[in-house]
Parts: C-alpha cells; sequence; structure tokens
C-alpha cells in the first residue's frame, strides 16, 4: 500500500494559489537553502566533445581538459556534442507541452498501479517511504530508454504527439555522446577507449527523467531536489534555457549552474565514482525554486545489472588504495532509491567504504 502522499500531483498544488507550500515540503531551518553561498566569479569547466575524436593533438589537449574538469569539479558543460538545436528545442517543448496536459491525460502513465502499488518509471513524484518524509518541489516523468527491448511504452506519452520519436533520438544522440565522453576518460588515465565501456556492459541501463518544477511563493523554504548525487555511471543533463536553478557543491560552497542555451552539461555519478576509486568524484547537486517555473531532462547511465560495480583493479595499489566496496549494480540500484528517500547518500547509506583503506572488497 502507497502512502497518501505518493499520490499527490504538486504541479496541482501549486496551481491551486497557496501562499505557503504545505509542511510535508518545507525542510528544517538548518537544511533550507537559505544558507547557501553563491560564488557568481566561480566558472564551470567546458569540454568541446568534437575535438575528443579529433585530429591526435586536439584530442590529447580536449582530454587533458576533461580529466582536469572531473577531477576538481565532478562536471563540466559540453560543446561540440553535434546534436541538432532543433532536437534541444523540440525535446524540452514536448517536455513542457506533456506537464501542461490535464492531470487525467498525465495520471494514464501514473507511477502508482491500482491505487496501491508503487514503481519507479512513470509520471509522479518519486518515492514515498515515510510520512516525515520531506517531499522534493516538483514532478516528473520516469521512463527507462535503453536496452530498447525492455521500454515500457505502456508508460511512454502519446500526447505530445512527437515525445516519443524525439526521446527515441535524443536517447541515441546522447548515447553517441557518452560513449565519446567514456573513452576520453579512459585513454586520460592511460587505458584504452574501451577501458570504462567494457566495464559498464553491453546491456548499459539509461533512464530519461523529464522534471517539472512549478513556481514557489517560498523558496527559502524548500528545494526542487534536494542534495544529492547521482546514481549513475555519468548522467547528462539538458536544462532549461530560461530559467537557472541547478546549484553544485564545490567545497563548501554552492555554486549556480547559469542557463546553458544548447550545451550539456555531463555529470559523474556515484557508479564512475566507484569504478574510477575515486579519481573521478560524484559532485552534489541540488535544485533551488523561484518564482518561475522550470523544466529539465537527464539521462542517467547506468551499468548492464548483471554486472558488479567495484574499483577498477588498475586504479588500485599502495599509492590509492581500496576506497569502496563491491555490489551487485542491480543491488546499487535498489540501495540508491532507499537512500534518497532517506535524504543520503548512498554509498554512505550502503556502507560501501571499507572500514580501513585497502580492506577486501
Amino acid at each position: 500500500m502507497v502512502l497518501e502522499a505518493q499520490r499527490q500531483l504538486l504541479q496541482e498544488i501549486a496551481n491551486g494559489g497557496i501562499r505557503e507550500p504545505p509542511s510535508q515540503y518545507v525542510h528544517r531551518e538548518e537544511d533550507r537553502p537559505t544558507g547557501a553561498v553563491m560564488a557568481a566569479d566561480m566558472v564551470l569547466p567546458t569540454v568541446d566533445v568534437s575535438r575528443l575524436v579529433g585530429a591526435p593533438d586536439d584530442h590529447v589537449d580536449e582530454a587533458a581538459k576533461l580529466r582536469s574538469a572531473l577531477e576538481s569539479w565532478g562536471l563540466f558543460v559540453v560543446t561540440g556534442h553535434g546534436i541538432p538545436k532543433e532536437l534541444l528545442d523540440g525535446i524540452l517543448g514536448v517536455t513542457r507541452d506533456f506537464f501542461y496536459l490535464t492531470p487525467e491525460e498525465k495520471l494514464k502513465y501514473s507511477n502508482v498501479i491500482d491505487g496501491n502499488k508503487f514503481q519507479h518509471e512513470g509520471y509522479g513524484i518519486d518515492r514515498v517511504d515515510t510520512n516525515e518524509q520531506i517531499l522534493d518541489w516538483c514532478d516528473r516523468l520516469y521512463l527507462k530508454v535503453q536496452p530498447e527491448d525492455e521500454r515500457q511504452l505502456e508508460l511512454w506519452p502519446s500526447h505530445p504527439q512527437f515525445l516519443t520519436a524525439l526521446l527515441h533520438e535524443y536517447t541515441r544522440k546522447c548515447e553517441q555522446v557518452t560513449k565519446v565522453v567514456l573513452g576520453a576518460m579512459a585513454t586520460g588515465l592511460g587505458f584504452t577507449e574501451e577501458f570504462f565501456i567494457d566495464k559498464v556492459g553491453e546491456r548499459v541501463t539509461t533512464f530519461a527523467r523529464f522534471s517539472y518544477y512549478p513556481p514557489c511563493a517560498r523558496p527559502d523554504l524548500v528545494y526542487g531536489v534536494k542534495p544529492h548525487t547521482d546514481n549513475s555511471v555519468l548522467s547528462i543533463l539538458l536544462l532549461d534555457k530560461d530559467v537557472g536553478g541547478l546549484q553544485v557543491l564545490k567545497g563548501e560552497t554552492w555554486v549556480d549552474v547559469p542557463v546553458l542555451g544548447h550545451d550539456l552539461l555531463v555529470l559523474v555519478g556515484d557508479v564512475m565514482e566507484i569504478m574510477s576509486n575515486a579519481v573521478f568524484k560524484a559532485p552534489v547537486h541540488r535544485v533551488v525554486t523561484g518564482d518561475k517555473e522550470r523544466v529539465s531532462l537527464v539521462m542517467f547511465y547506468r551499468p548492464d545489472p548483471r554486472k558488479d560495480v567495484e574499483p577498477a583493479e588498475e586504479l588500485t595499489g599502495e599509492k590509492r588504495p581500496l576506497m569502496y566496496k563491491r555490489l551487485n549494480a542491480r543491488d546499487f540500484a535498489d540501495g540508491f532509491w532507499d537512500a534518497y528517500a532517506a535524504a543520503k547518500r548512498a554509498i554512505d547509506f550502503l556502507k560501501l567504504r571499507p572500514a580501513e583503506h585497502g580492506a577486501a572488497a
């Protein structure tokens, strides 16, 4: 049986003209975003992925920039990705159009089945485990897009008309970007291009998350998405072209991610942090709200669920002791949702750090 809060549609609550967020969305005073220190002079690193597959000199230089970006920030802005602007505009356009549908139409794709069973895929809000859980100020549509033969097409909206076709094409384009980045991450560490690609397996699991953040009259009380790291190898973010809200933690400072237009953003996920034995670290990030609505689309690339998530043997030794224990990819994915509902990081929630560095995995 799902909790009553699981059936709440935030968009409808926000459209009701409320002046204060309901208590289930309000964070404790010490956890609210008002204490953030913004650093406008901190510039996110940028990588031109077209140079990663260009002339040898270009590849070496850009791969070095990529490694520096991921070691210092765990993320980078993507230029030169080759995805047509028309496709990017189109997929964001149908994202907004979907959330503008009537509640009755959207609920055809609900993530609550028969009123009493929750599944991650579909339309609604993220999993609610307890009545005390603080909810995020967003609704989402969450779909598995790869492997293609595992798509639950009954959850893919037939309206807006072109959503399915655009999502299919966007998935293919993002997969190409991901493989280029994974190859360059590997060569930047002195390995072959296939080093990380082989470790994630042949049947990579990819999820698309369409998010809608309604305007909020009290953005100082809520989060669009609470601080977290991603359950992924890599995440590719297509952000709202007009409204910001994503923030990343650099050291002890929260940094605004600017409006990126047609550029993308790539983030290291927990799985890559583990596989790289913390050479690359997943950045903590969050979404804050404001007086304007905002949409986004995130692609989460996860390993074949039959694979184990563990540090690469080549990246462990006396100079870099083993930082994480081994765990099956499916178990890690399941544990992530338990951790997220509890507002904890999966690596810590699942106790994947050895008691002493160098302990057996």
